[in-house]
């Protein structure tokens, strides 16, 4: 049963990988594949699609994941009782094994959105751009297990996550600006996974980037890198911030999951 399960959930990851970057550049209707950023329009679609991918693909993995995480607990539940091994020692397995799967998801996805989308192909670049999304997706499906981990069974966590996805959606930097968010709610966007995400994506493509690009009132124009510091208050040299901040939300879910493994037991006698 784990490995039918395993095998199952494998397949719905990649096929979300493969839908979600062919989606993204078939059904574009405006031009912004195959040629340069010209305007700050061309430019605010990129950012869109980074939002959509990390979004849907993100949600998928950790919607995933909980029924798979759900049956092994109870499968682990009787072979702990028996001795066979802890409970720290059966969080860390499920831990390293999503780590290859959501790896290859991210090179799938990457290799196929990255070579279309008309980025600047440079190694460093598709580095870390593979990088973000890799562990965007890995705290997704981290996330994920660690709802799973803390609540009776996948149902529930579906409950307990739904929230949490709204919330990472408004204020991760996109539909409302870091800028135009109200003081007092700003601390949540430094605080939202998504918004480093959004931010170490759009910076490690556009963040050095002096092209001119037309500004909407179609007089003016503008450097990619100040219209996106202008714009989004988004620099450069925060970009080893924001890859700490990312890898950070990675460890956090996946501790939380292993404490949670350790500590609760929701078995009915």
């Amino acid at each position: 049963m784990n490995h039918f399960c395993s095998g199952i959930l494998f397949c719905v990851l990649m096929s979300s990988s493969i839908l979600v970057s062919s989606s993204l550049l078939i059904e574009s209707s405006v031009s912004i594949w195959f040629t340069y950023r010209e305007s700050q329009q061309d430019l605010f679609n990129a950012m869109g699609s980074m939002y959509a991918a990390v979004l849907f693909i993100g949600i998928t993995n950790a919607t995933a994941v909980q029924p798979v995480v759900s049956i092994e607990r109870f499968v682990s539940y009787r072979e702990r009782a028996a001795g066979m091994y802890s409970g720290l020692a059966f969080a860390f397995a499920q831990v390293a094994i999503e780590l290859p799967y959501v790896f290859a998801q991210s090179v799938i996805y990457c290799s196929i959105f990255y070579s279309m989308a008309s980025f600047e192909w440079t190694a460093l670049k598709f580095i870390w751009y593979t990088y973000f999304m890799y562990s965007t997706l890995l705290y997704f499906t981290f996330y994920g297990m660690m709802t799973t981990a803390v609540t009776p069974n996948h149902n529930v966590a579906a409950i307990i996550a739904a929230p949490f996805y709204m919330l990472w959606n408004l204020f991760c930097g996109f539909m409302i600006p870091h800028k135009r968010i109200p003081i007092w709610w700003r601390w949540y966007y430094w605080a939202n996974p998504i918004a480093w995400s959004l931010y170490g994506l759009v910076i490690s493509q556009y963040g050095d980037d002096d092209k001119l690009v037309a500004l909407s009132n179609g007089a003016d124009s503008m450097p990619t890198r100040v219209l996106l510091k202008e714009v989004f208050g988004y620099r450069h040299d925060f970009l080893c911030v924001t890859a700490v901040m990312v890898g950070f939300f990675v460890i956090f879910f996946a501790v939380i999951f292993g404490f949670a493994i350790k500590a609760f037991n929701f078995q009915r006698r």
